[in-house]
């Protein structure tokens, strides 16, 4: 037979009214959490303050009609919806609403806590309840104020780094912008470019080519009747001897002899444009300068950069000690990595650097999701202030926001104005400009003879190397019609 005082322990006590009442109860306490979290105010409409809630409720309903008709205007017309987002009055008014939101919500959230009357609930579920409120009024406030933060550090990014007010028209249909890459540091006045590259990109798609110029460009001329053309009307070159001056020391001289260009801001800026402008037969649109310690730390902020690495590089300059190697393969690059990746010289050259530079640079486009911006919105605002100064108006943002997307779609092509269909100690220009409107050319789909560069390089005698040493070789980036695939 059973044992009869197990069966006894199996069955439950029976519920008094006083548990059903608490039953009952802890269940009105958190349907009033619930619904105050789906519908603000509809707790106090149903327990509490009519008219309060009543408030709540429009004030709830008016920024879900807001927030809708956003997302309508961002599938109907998404240059209309970048422009109002990245409007500095609309970022500034949206920071202060969803930040009194959040206040209003956690308000209301700990009223509907009162409404339930936790304190006449048994221990046990008072405890539940309170947590219960505890994690909502967390998890909504911390989702507006993150919210709030993002749309501040946004606003601060653009009215720090884009104040210019001049805006600039697309020339021939493309905006071409100019790409100075370099150093600033306590040991120098200025920066020095180092890099220097055009982004040529159709005003209507978004397509680009990427123009690399080498640093160590020589006899440079420049457009006449500029300062620069004045003092140097055969090109960038020693009076004495006439020896070659290289491209990247017209900034420093302009600037050494900022007298003679009168009240321009930045006589080194003016100077490099001009110059770039009459190597490439392009019209700058306007200019980005690039601190390098400043892109090291938006790689940073972003969670890093993955590379195919084509050969394995150094972590050193070119007479320092090798700090260490970043290896062949598919690699994540912390920022201080990429840096040297981009950097490095010490194994091979210049014109190697370069390909590498635009292998990042490509990495960076299709890497940089509208997932990592916003999840680091705060640090990408911080580095972006330390790595950029442009000319590019905040007016212009929503424009190159919408080309930046279009980019993503379409390959990026480059052409470099490197050896072997350049000699950079006594260039053909005329040659030069051809190899520019011949990328540009191909980048927009039109018909054409070979380019400028073809031609030339057909002409020479080809290294003998195996199909590997010709696949590791990163100078293949600097002329391409799709860098993600060469890279």
């Amino acid at each position: 037979m059973p044992d009869e005082r197990s069966s006894a322990r199996s069955v439950a006590p029976p519920r008094t009214a006083a548990d059903e009442s608490a039953r009952v109860q802890f269940r009105r306490a958190v349907v009033l959490l619930l619904m105050t979290v789906v519908v603000p105010g509809s707790a106090q409409i149903a327990a509490g303050n009519r008219r309060v809630g009543r408030l709540a409720v429009r004030v709830w309903l008016a920024l879900v009609g807001v927030s809708a008709l956003g997302l309508l205007v961002a599938f109907l017309s998404r240059s209309l919806f970048l422009s109002l987002v990245l409007d500095q009055r609309i970022l500034f008014l949206g920071r202060w609403i969803i930040t009194a939101a959040a206040i209003a919500w956690v308000l209301l959230l700990l009223d509907a806590w009162r409404l339930g009357m936790p304190l006449r609930l048994p221990q046990r579920r008072r405890l539940a309840v309170t947590v219960v409120n505890g994690v909502l009024c967390f998890v909504v406030a911390g989702s507006l104020l993150f919210a709030a933060n993002v749309l501040a550090a946004q606003n601060h990014l653009i009215g720090t780094v884009f104040a210019s007010e001049e805006v600039a028209d697309a020339s021939d249909g493309r905006y071409n912008v100019l790409l100075l890459g370099g150093d600033s540091g306590s040991d120098r006045e200025g920066m020095r470019p180092d890099s220097i590259n055009v982004a040529s990109v159709d005003a209507d798609t978004g397509r680009t080519v990427i123009v690399s110029l080498p640093r160590n460009l020589q006899r440079v001329p420049f457009p006449d009747g500029t300062v620069m053309h004045e003092q140097f009307p055969d090109g960038f070159v020693s009076e004495d001897d006439d020896e070659g001056y290289y491209l990247n020391g017209i900034s420093t001289w302009a600037n050494d002899h900022a007298d003679l260009f009168g009240d321009t801001p930045d006589p080194g800026l003016l100077a490099t444009t001009q110059a770039v402008e009459e190597i490439t037969g392009l019209t700058i649109s306007y200019h980005a300068s690039i601190n390098m310690e400043g892109f090291s730390r938006l790689i940073d902020a972003v969670g890093g950069v993955t590379v195919d690495v084509k050969q394995r590089t150094p972590k050193s300059g070119i007479t320092e000690r090798t700090r260490g190697w970043i290896e062949v393969g598919e690699q994540k690059l912390s920022g201080e990595e990429a840096l040297w990746y981009a950097r490095s010289r010490k194994a091979d050259n210049d014109f190697a650097r370069m390909g590498r530079q635009k292998c990042v640079m490509n990495a960076m486009v299709s890497q940089l999701s509208p997932q990592k911006v916003l999840l680091n919105v705060q640090d990408i605002a911080e580095s972006s202030a330390a790595l950029l100064s442009t000319d590019i108006p905040a007016s212009e943002l929503d424009t190159f926001a919408g080309l930046a997307l279009e980019a993503r779609k379409n390959p990026i092509s480059t052409v470099s104005i490197v050896p072997p269909a350049i000699d950079t100690t006594d260039p053909d220009f005329d040659v030069v400009r051809q190899m520019v409107g011949d990328a540009i050319t191909t980048a927009e789909g039109q018909d054409e003879p070979p380019s400028a560069f073809e031609t030339v390089t057909a002409a020479l005698p080809q290294p003998e190397r195996s199909e590997e040493e010709a696949a590791a070789d990163p100078t293949l980036a600097n002329d391409t019609e799709d860098l993600a695939e060469t890279c």
